[in-house]
């Protein structure tokens, strides 16, 4: 017979309010965390879900910021490009009044001061600053101005006058992820906003009998273009045209060298890769230019203006008084200065559009998400308040019972 002492009554109360207790703290648990999920152990299939849905919330919500920063990028660049429209506008109704040659000597001249501050003006714009402190059309070279103003004596118009605007920036490849895998390109660069004229490089070196001597690589437009042991010069014009980059290769019929042509008005990048040298023994590109500066070899033959070239070509003409230069190529350079900077502000508005729609999906999945993530682990806290309540009540109740229906103890007897 197994012999029943004291001590087990009070051992199964212990033990069972003990029990109690733990659910109690456990219900008090969730209701501070606001979580119904207080261990994996309670709904491990609710928790791997939730788990699922918070790390996709985070991303959303990481691509709604980048969203927001693209669409407020995209707003401040839209108005530089806009202002710098309406001065060129301005600059080309100047062309006109000057080509029309009712205007005398003085006349021109005056409107020729108007049209260098005027290219003050467009270089103030060309050089300015996003709400971050970065270079709105610096490219990747976001800290440093992207056009440099050099001035000097200009025929006819004294000291202090622009006599060329130097770009300095770089290409924009700076992207902001607003999807899994999507990228919007953030800038535009100073070389793609502000050129009028399709650039032309033509390198002075007879590659009729040059090949590649050791894999390489080099880089146009940002866009990297491999090299095998053997290519001609003319394999690497086709690997140049299948490439993607806005620059078509030819061979330049008279020097038998490598030539390239934008496919639209922008500033063409050149570089070689790391420890390659094929641009450099073409001639087209020198390896230790100055910080900046464009690196084309001093050899080769570039045509193709920037819009800054466009406006300092018509002042000099005004002050010269050239009636015919002023109304065909100096209002000619004018017009295609405002067609790119008009085909880069519909860019702009293109993807301003784009940064809405997808602010404005964005804004609606996430409320979808958190309310799924909600069916998961959020806490439903009238069912806990209410089981609450119950659990204390339940524990007060044995408390009270277990106080009455445990034996005498050693301690009753010595009172």
């Amino acid at each position: 017979m197994q012999r029943i002492s004291t001590n087990m009554p009070h051992n199964d109360v212990q033990f069972y309010l003990r029990r109690q207790e733990e659910r109690l703290s456990n219900i008090q648990e969730k209701i501070a965390k606001q979580t119904k999920i207080h261990e994996l152990r309670d709904d491990p299939l609710a928790a791997s879900h939730a788990v699922r849905y918070e790390s996709y919330l985070a991303r959303l919500e990481r691509f709604e910021k980048n969203t927001l920063y693209a669409k407020d990028h995209f707003n401040y660049t839209d108005v530089y490009l806009r202002q710098s429209n309406d001065v060129l506008q301005r600059v080309r109704e100047i062309a006109v009044q000057g080509a029309n040659g009712l205007y005398s000597p003085d006349d021109m001249k005056y409107m020729a001061v108007e049209v260098n501050e005027l290219l003050k003006e467009l270089t103030a714009l060309s050089n300015a600053l996003g709400p971050d402190g970065r270079q709105l059309f610096g490219g990747d070279k976001a800290f440093s101005e992207p056009f440099r103003i050099v001035e000097g004596m200009v025929d006819g118009g004294g000291e202090s006058m622009v006599v060329r605007v130097e770009y300095r920036g770089a290409g924009a490849t700076r992207q902001a992820e607003v999807g899994d895998g999507v990228y919007t390109t953030l800038d535009i660069s100073g070389g793609e906003a502000f050129w009028a004229e399709r650039m032309q490089l033509f390198s002075s070196f007879d590659a009729s009998d040059y090949r590649v001597t050791e894999p390489a690589s080099f880089y146009v437009d940002g866009v990297e273009i491999t090299a095998a042991p053997g290519d001609s010069v003319q394999a690497l014009a086709a690997k140049i045209n299948e490439s993607g980059a806005p620059v078509k290769a030819f061979i330049d019929p008279v020097s038998h060298g490598l030539a390239l042509e934008g496919t639209n008005p922008h500033f063409i990048r050149l570089k070689d890769g790391e420890d390659s040298h094929v641009l450099q023994d073409l001639g087209v590109i020198v390896a230790n230019a100055d910080q900046g500066a464009p690196n084309w070899n001093s050899a080769a033959r570039v045509a193709g203006g920037s819009a800054f070239d466009m406006v300092i070509r018509l002042r000099d003409s005004l002050f010269q008084g050239d009636y015919e230069f002023i109304g065909t190529q100096g209002l000619g350079g004018i017009d295609l200065a405002l067609t790119n900077i008009q085909s880069r502000i519909a860019d702009i508005g293109s993807r301003q559009e784009r940064a809405e729609m997808t602010w404005g999906r964005l804004n609606e999945e996430i409320p979808n998400v958190s309310a799924a993530l909600s069916r998961e682990a959020s806490l439903n806290f009238a069912t806990a308040a209410t089981d609450l309540s119950m659990m204390e009540f339940a524990h007060k109740a044995t408390l009270q019972t277990a106080s009455k229906i445990l034996p005498q103890t050693l301690l009753d007897f010595l009172r």
